[in-house]
């Protein structure tokens, strides 16, 4: 089985971990990622001298499978997990805090909801009660995946103040939608592995180093080392099963439809009194931003993009995972450049693979799938998709002394300090990111400079006598798929009714909302289906016999692993 080639579209987080898994397993690996740099939803750029990373990306330390992603990777200590979870929140009118606490769970949050000042005793009482028929829902009850959220925390004594000002703070930045027009089985996942399980899963963890970095030069160096062939700018735009087994992918070279351009590209965008205004002013599609990419996006602020960072309007230099030019990968080779004679390779390129994986958005995937796959892939692309927005903001100097907040009673839902991430030297750089930004994502940087300035102001007073000396947008508008009622049956499985084609990304049904750790998981569990399925059609062509050692069982079992974390 060590001859078997299977061929991965898409370098995002769930590609990335297939094609590592695989390669590892005696695969012969081809990666295939139509833009110029790998990590999908979760990139970066250079503006300014600066690192800017496309969204802000956070996990948690039950996001198991991308915490070992990581370290297969050799980036763990690129990353920061706190000692137990401690958000400040903050509002126009003053602060409090959420701090677990020692206990085991779920009696770690009794006090942080006890002295939660945003809302009033009773309705601290209120909560308790909802979150304990919470923690013993089902997620998996078909009734739950068509319930709305609203109406369930309703129907459980939660009023208006309480899903704002407390709901609202964990669910739209891990679900990406509107708190009341949640799936009920997706949000039920997130409070009851996060918040009510063991103490330590909802501590947060954050990049220190530029997500191009952490996740898209990384893994070039590590499929390098593996002996995988990476093939960037390579668009691959249909998949068809060959009449004796196995499959054909053509693929073109250069650009996509997703926006999969190099990322120094300038492009139309929104412009601030002469301040770039950010990625994708009016392109079609900005990179995504939690967990992501098909890909994407922790447990909390969601990646999954069907579309690549696009470029900063009025000429400004954008480049992925802060490098110039085009991605030029040095790492052991992984990376192929495009040039201009691999692009006249790649021109109506077909590539033979006994095993193809769609490590791509749902929509894309549908558009790949062979006809006979028609009637799976409208209930894929039926899936939909929710907008992310950054709003980037450079002060002159430092206005809050806290890594991260969370705000309540004003449009700035979480803020974070990218000031040392980023490599700026003086003053100091706040993200804003936004979920759920469907009022947002067409909106001119001019108005969410208008906006969102004056918000900052309030949570941050010390903002009112610094000067911003830069301000710019990131708009990622097929972040990830929407995660409302009923999307529950319509997210697929791993394997297709095709013997060989299998589905990657935090779409499928990966039993975790869409994030960063949903999007590793698929990966693991595709690979492990392509496993499975190779090493049957190995024992159907030896006539029933003894399986051979090799592709199927060198690998360790991490999709079993990953299973077995499956929120329940």
């Amino acid at each position: 089985m060590n001859s078997r080639h299977v061929v991965v579209i898409g370098g995002g987080l769930a590609g990335l971990t297939a094609a590592i898994e695989l390669r590892e397993a005696g695969a012969e690996v081809t990666l295939l990622e139509a833009r110029p740099w790998l990590g999908g939803a979760t990139c970066s750029f250079s503006r300014g001298g600066l690192a800017i990373d496309n969204g802000q990306h956070v996990f948690l330390r039950c996001c198991s499978a991308y915490r070992d992603l990581l370290a297969r990777l050799g980036v763990t200590g690129s990353v920061s997990i706190q000692d137990r979870f401690d958000v400040t929140v903050l509002s126009p009118g003053g602060q409090a805090r959420l701090r677990r606490s020692g206990l085991p769970g779920p009696l770690h949050m009794a006090g942080a909801l006890a002295r939660y000042s945003f809302l009033s005793p009773a309705s601290r009482l209120r909560v308790a009660r909802a979150a304990l028929a919470m923690r013993f829902a089902n997620p998996a009850r078909p009734e739950l995946d068509r319930a709305r959220l609203g109406d369930w925390l309703g129907a459980r004594g939660q009023r208006e103040t309480a899903r704002r000002r407390l709901w609202d703070m964990f669910i739209v930045s891990t679900l990406n939608i509107a708190g009341d027009e949640a799936n009920v089985g997706l949000a039920a996942t997130v409070i009851k592995t996060a918040l009510l399980g063991r103490r330590d899963a909802a501590d947060i963890g954050i990049p220190t180093i530029p997500l191009g970095d952490l996740h898209g030069r990384a893994a070039a160096a590590l499929l390098g080392r593996l002996g995988a062939d990476v093939q960037l700018g390579a668009k691959a735009i249909s998949v068809e099963p060959d009449a004796g087994g196995g499959f054909g992918v053509r693929v073109v070279s250069g650009a996509d439809d997703r926006g999969g351009r190099a990322p120094g590209a300038a492009q139309p965008g929104d412009a601030d009194g002469g301040i770039a205004a950010g990625l994708n002013g009016s392109s079609d599609a900005a990179a995504a931003g939690l967990n992501g990419s098909s890909d994407a996006a922790a447990a909390g602020l969601n990646g999954s993009s069907d579309a690549a960072t696009a470029g900063l309007s009025g000429g400004s230099e954008a480049t992925a995972g802060g490098q110039s030019g085009t991605w030029e990968a040095t790492a052991g080779g992984a990376g192929h450049r495009p040039d201009d004679d691999l692009a006249g390779d790649l021109a109506g390129r077909v590539i033979r693979a006994d095993a193809v994986i769609l490590a791509v958005p749902a929509a894309t995937a549908a558009r790949l799938a062979p006809a006979d796959q028609a009637a799976a892939a409208a209930r894929w692309a039926g899936l939909g998709t929710s907008p992310i927005v950054n709003v980037h903001v450079i002060y002159d100097r430092r206005v809050t002394r806290l890594p991260f907040a969370a705000g309540v009673d004003s449009p700035v839902q979480w803020v974070f300090d990218k000031t040392r991430q980023a490599g700026l030297q003086a003053g100091q750089y706040l993200a804003v990111s936004l979920s759920a930004a469907d009022e947002y994502v067409e909106m001119p940087a001019a108005r969410l400079r208008a906006q969102f300035l004056p918000a900052l102001e309030e949570l941050f007073p010390a903002a009112r006598d610094a000067r911003v000396t830069d301000f710019f947008v990131t708009r990622e508008r097929r972040a990830t798929f929407r995660q409302a009622p009923g999307c529950g049956a319509l997210r697929p499985g791993a394997a297709t009714s095709l013997r060989g084609l299998v589905l990657a990304g935090a779409w499928t049904d990966t039993g975790w909302p869409d994030t960063m750790e949903g999007a590793v998981r698929s990966g693991l569990t595709a690979a492990q289906a392509v496993r499975d399925e190779l090493a049957a059609a190995d024992r159907a062509d030896a006539g029933a016999s003894a399986a051979p050692a090799g592709l199927a069982a060198s690998a360790p079992d991490r999709a079993a692993s990953a299973a077995a974390g499956r929120p329940s």
